[in-house]
């Protein structure tokens, strides 16, 4: 789903869903970060928006250090919690374009489905100057497209959309031309070695389970909620009514760079 601009903090109200059904990412994309960029326990990392921490412990399993700069109290405390093992984690708690953070001290800042809330010339200029000489950027982020395997499965959520959500549009799916117009935008900045990638997978739901997903949505959040009660039952009862599972096409995008 999209994100709407002004709706960041809605996230943080709905926390504990938000890690439980939010998917973290592949390890291909891992794979490809530190082949890229390899980190070790001499390494000091930034994760701009952790949210749930859906993309943090494979970095901490190398022994880096890692500082989530998160703007939500509710996903500090949960991911403070969450990696309480790794003594070389810890959490600052604000946004990370008023966060204060040493030039040149980082050799990795990465951002999982998050750095689109930060300002774009605020945000790649604030990397780029944190980050060492020889430090990279990854940007990465999952898009998730309607069921393609089941057919009247869209048509029927989008009936329902119609009357709660008019107006809404459903992406197209995510392309190679798109990572590529992402990743080029670091150019802008003075970053070199530019790559992008992507990679694809499907989740399947229940419809309680697609419900309560749903329910991490900026847009879907901010709906009134005997409205939003009323919505969701609408399109469990669709999903029911087509075989009880929903089936999500995910596209991963990655984008790398880095700082001459």
């Amino acid at each position: 789903m999209p994100a709407i601009q002004g709706l960041g903090w809605t996230f943080d109200t709905v926390s504990a869903t938000y890690e439980k059904l939010r998917p973290g990412y592949v390890d291909a994309l891992y794979q490809q970060i530190f082949s890229y960029c390899p980190v070790n326990e001499n390494s000091r990392a930034i994760e701009v928006g952790i949210g749930g921490g859906q993309a943090t412990e494979p970095v901490l399993r190398t022994g880096c250090q890692v500082l989530a700069v998160e703007p939500g109290e509710n996903f500090c405390r949960l991911c403070t919690e969450k990696f309480r093992a790794y003594p070389g984690f810890s959490v600052l708690n604000g946004r990370f374009e008023d966060a204060e953070l040493p030039r040149e001290s980082a050799d990795l800042i990465f951002s999982a489905s998050a750095f689109h809330w930060v300002p774009e010339e605020i945000g790649y200029r604030k990397v780029f100057d944190t980050l060492k000489s020889g430090g990279a950027f990854a940007r990465f982020a999952n898009h998730p497209y309607k069921d393609k395997s089941r057919p009247g499965m869209h048509e029927a959520l989008q009936q329902v959309y119609a009357v709660y959500m008019p107006g809404s549009l459903v992406p197209n799916e995510y392309t190679d031309e798109q990572a590529r117009s992402r990743a080029m935008i670091a150019e802008k900045y003075g970053f070199v070695d530019i790559q992008h990638h992507l990679y694809h997978r499907t989740r399947d739901f229940s419809a309680d389970e697609y419900i309560q997903l749903l329910g991490t949505y900026s847009d879907h959040i901010a709906i009134e909620e005997n409205t939003r009660r009323k919505f969701f039952g609408e399109i469990r009862d669709a999903i029911n009514g087509l075989g009880g599972v929903i089936t999500i096409f995910d596209t991963i995008d990655l984008q790398l760079a880095r700082k001459p």
